[in-house]
């Protein structure tokens, strides 16, 4: 599959992944708001009616209170009266009351019976008693009327003194806060919600006189306001202010349900980002593996065909087989032999390392020693290119337990790569250090070759990967001297780093676990 095609796929089903997760989170968020919007509505409406509670319980107080001192301040005044034409009886009942300066709110009269006992026979007034009980029957709706009269102006006092002499007192005397707290509780409760809040009542100005007494101020930044009293002259009004510790609790409980739906969606997404990166690992893996081929076969056939040339030169009669062109043929044969020896070994070590299947012989090595015959080996190479190798041996605990083959393969491969990415166009210098802390053993090649860009820095120790030279061909390899050099190192518990800058040259450091003595 070309890559432009995986690209298009990963690009629309990534993008899809994501509208898929922005609309569940978008729907989260409105759902949240319209819930946010639900409790503030309910919480003010609660506070309203409990404000309202609390200013019907003043008027019942008072109520209670000032109706029975306005009935005692009520007085009575009965009447009789004789017309003297015809001898008529008028009984009648006055009824006023009055404030505390004489001032008469109401007052009304009920005529309750009238009578002519002169006209009415001794034998009749009974009858004419039980005729007067439909005229009273009558008049008792009038009195029901004018009662309604006499209530009002009872009201009418107790309203004049609560607007007068209630808004004089002090907040805290007119608050009943434990009363005011239950009918809060009970609000809340009727319009839904019944987690903890907390509250404080405060007078206009902000003086607080009250505060609940398991206060806190978590969740103090969404806090509700009512006023109470609010008829009453603003500097007399007093403010009821509640916040819930668990409201963003509370708001999202009604949407949990679709947290697995996202994370379910967030699970395929890293799963489905995790596969296309596999993709492109494996496709790479896939290239690189096709120029290992492409590599190894022309690597292998050079030798080939000259091991080739040679078996037909011994085999053609016509050309003449002196001494020295046997011995010329027979060296060609057994250097190419090892060439091809050692390429396959090459691999079949590093075949060897995935599979685990290697074993280190371990002994204990002085790692300067080590280094200075490694150097030794490599000066005529070195010096062949017009450079020269330089050693700084600092390390005073050099002793090290490794295994002699693999590790100084390992050193030789750094020099090897130093050597064949050397600049053409200055004398190689190879400087080899050592040094050592409590705990870790170091050593460094630096050289002033050709140097690395950094976007192939992270990539040089992954197997089959190789640098592009550019137009350089004359460099040889695999791409698995990097690979062995990060494998050997690792299997001696130890760290690898690569430092570079394009035209410069590069520097790898190693940093192997101290030696310690039992």
């Amino acid at each position: 599959m070309k890559k432009s095609t995986i690209w298009t796929i990963a690009i629309v089903m990534g993008l899809s992944f994501l509208g898929l997760l922005y609309l569940q989170l978008s729907y989260i968020e409105d759902m949240a708001k319209m819930k946010k919007e639900q409790f503030d509505e309910s919480v003010n409406r609660a506070l309203y009616q409990a404000s309202r509670n609390l200013e019907m319980d003043e008027t019942s107080r008072y109520l209670e209170k000032d109706v029975n001192a306005t009935e005692r301040r009520a007085f009575q005044q009965d009447s009789l009266s004789v017309d003297g034409l015809d001898g008529s009886i008028r009984h009648s009942h006055q009824f006023s009351v009055s404030a505390d300066d004489g001032t008469v709110y109401s007052s009304f009269q009920l005529k309750t019976f009238e009578m002519k006992p002169a006209s009415v026979p001794k034998a009749m007034i009974m009858r004419k008693d039980k005729n007067s009980l439909a005229e009273a029957s009558k008049t008792m709706q009038e009195i029901v009327r004018k009662r309604y009269v006499y209530q009002k102006a009872l009201l009418d006092e107790v309203i004049y003194s609560i607007l007068y002499t209630a808004s004089d007192k002090p907040l805290k005397e007119r608050v009943n806060f434990k009363l005011l707290d239950r009918d809060i509780h009970e609000e809340l409760l009727n319009n839904g919600i019944d987690i903890p809040y907390h509250f404080t009542v405060s007078t206009a100005d902000g003086r607080e006189v009250y505060r609940c007494p398991d206060y806190t101020d978590e969740g103090k930044e969404y806090s509700y306001t009512q006023s109470l009293f609010q008829n009453d002259p603003p500097s007399k009004m007093g403010i009821v202010r509640i916040h819930f510790p668990e409201i963003s609790s509370y708001i999202f409980s009604g949407v949990r349900f679709m947290i697995p739906s996202i994370v379910f969606t967030c699970v395929l997404l890293i799963t489905f980002i995790f596969t296309i990166a596999i993709i492109f690992r494996q496709k790479r893996y896939s290239e690189m593996k096709n120029d290992f081929v492409n590599n190894m076969t022309h690597e292998l056939k050079t030798p080939i065909a000259s091991i080739s040339l040679a078996a037909q030169m011994l085999n053609d009669d016509s050309v003449n087989k002196s001494e020295s062109m046997m011995k010329h043929l027979g060296g060609v044969i057994a250097d190419e032999s090892k060439r091809l020896r050692f390429l396959v070994e090459k691999v079949l070590q590093m075949s060897m390392f995935d599979k685990k299947d290697a074993v280190f012989k371990k002994k204990e090595m002085d790692l300067n020693e080590l280094l200075e015959n490694i150097a030794n080996s490599f000066t005529l190479r070195v010096e062949h290119t017009g450079g020269k190798i330089m050693m700084d041996i600092g390390a005073v605990d050099s002793a090290i337990y490794v295994d002699e083959v693999h590790f100084s393969n390992m050193i030789h491969n750094l020099m090897d790569n130093a050597v064949k990415y050397r600049n053409p166009d200055k004398p190689l210098e190879l400087m080899l250090k050592t040094w050592n802390d409590e705990k870790h053993l170091y050593f460094s090649i630096q050289d002033n070759g050709m140097g690395i860009k950094k976007e192939n820095l992270k990539k040089i120790f992954d197997k089959f990967y190789r640098v592009h030279t550019g137009n350089k061909h004359d460099v040889k390899g695999f791409g698995l001297g990097l690979a062995y050099v990060k494998k050997v190192v690792d299997l001696h518990q130890g760290e690898i780093k690569a430092e570079s800058e394009l035209g410069k040259g590069t520097k790898f450091t190693v940093s192997l676990p101290v030696l310690i003595e039992n």
